[in-house]
């Protein structure tokens, strides 16, 4: 048992916060990529010495972010509780950026199952402690060529592999997930997952290619394609800094129970910039989430303080709060070595 209640509890005592909202849903993806397109266009329509361009894209980053994230609510959203809403994210965020949602609907339910979370079945886990604090560093730095492979995936790789099944294998296997884990292999996608597939591929492969001849016949200029590597980037970039402040990567491999899943989880309390900036959409309460995944990213919050009245002070909901993101972050970093085994947290950080 978790403490005084158990998920199952929860689940019936706050029915209604788990029924997701299409209102909120609509109009904050709008307006977050509204904004976030907006600012882009203005970037590449001024210097980039002047600080209006260092301002527009700095928004352009922060509320296409927002936008980009949406692609983790559409892992746990069910078919058909906001019609349209994967085809308007893919449209307008997912393949512009060559991050289709099929890179995470269907492999992040494996981070979220017990028997997988923080094994080598987990796509979104690895035991990060262990591994010392270089490569951590590169864990951040590295993720500013990942535009570059996704270009080769979905511009090259991807149709090639229609015609050579060997490569698709590896491309289905390998490179169609967003991991941490680079052991996780995807399994083939099925039925009605094997269309969508399809016409996420293909569509983001003409995408590319359109960009591609646009450049070339000149109907559009080299810097906008800069702008969008830099943009797509420092995406990238921030998330992965997020997803540090995401878990306590302690686990070495062993199948965890409830408890020590929740305990390996991190919730970023209170309310600093950039811990709401960086992890939107619902991203800070990860714990409750791990805890209880089917609620919609607009009833986290309420929920989260409801939980911290709900659960005795002792409670392990409690030690699962950080202070922001920073001081998660430094957590990780304090606890990283090359061979260092770190047991579950213990102490509490006070909210």
């Amino acid at each position: 048992m978790l403490s005084t209640i158990t998920a199952a509890e929860c689940r019936r005592r706050y029915a209604g916060v788990f029924r997701p909202r299409p209102g909120i849903y609509w109009g904050d993806f709008s307006l977050s990529a509204g904004i976030g397109w907006a600012a882009f266009a203005l970037s590449v329509y001024t210097p980039s010495t002047s600080l209006v361009y260092f301002l527009a894209t700095l928004i352009a980053v922060i509320a296409l972010l927002r936008a980009a994230i949406f692609i983790h609510e559409l892992s746990h959203l069910k078919r058909g509780a906001v019609p349209g809403f994967e085809t308007a994210w893919n449209l307008v965020v997912g393949i512009p950026f060559m991050l289709p949602s099929l890179m995470y609907v269907g492999s992040h339910g494996d981070h979220h199952r017990q028997s997988a979370f923080g094994t080598s079945s987990d796509p979104e886990y690895a035991p990060l402690t262990q591994q010392g604090r270089l490569h951590l560093l590169w864990f951040v730095v590295g993720v500013i060529f990942v535009p570059l492979l996704l270009a080769l995936r979905w511009g090259l790789l991807g149709p090639l592999s229609f015609f050579i099944p060997p490569l698709r294998r590896i491309v289905v296997e390998q490179a169609s997930s967003l991991v941490i884990n680079t052991t996780y292999r995807r399994p083939f996608p099925l039925g009605r997952a094997a269309l969508r597939w399809w016409i996420q591929e293909i569509a983001t492969a003409l995408v590319f290619w359109g960009a591609v001849a646009a450049w070339i016949f000149s109907v559009i200029p080299l810097h906008w394609l800069v702008q969008w590597y830099i943009v797509s980037a420092s995406i990238l970039s921030i998330n992965q800094v997020r997803t540090l402040a995401a878990h306590r990567y302690t686990n070495d491999g062993r199948q965890l129970t409830a408890v020590e899943q929740l305990l390996d989880s991190i919730n970023l309390c209170g309310w600093p910039i950039p811990t709401v900036l960086a992890a939107p959409v619902g991203l800070r309460y990860h714990a409750l989430h791990h805890f209880l995944p089917a609620v919609p990213y607009h009833s986290l919050g309420t929920l989260h303080r409801r939980l911290l009245v709900e659960f005795p002070p002792d409670s392990p909901y409690h030690r699962t709060s950080q202070s922001g993101i920073f001081s998660a972050f430094r957590e990780l970093v304090r606890r990283s070595g090359p061979t260092v085994s770190v047991p579950l947290p213990e102490r509490r950080v006070e909210t």
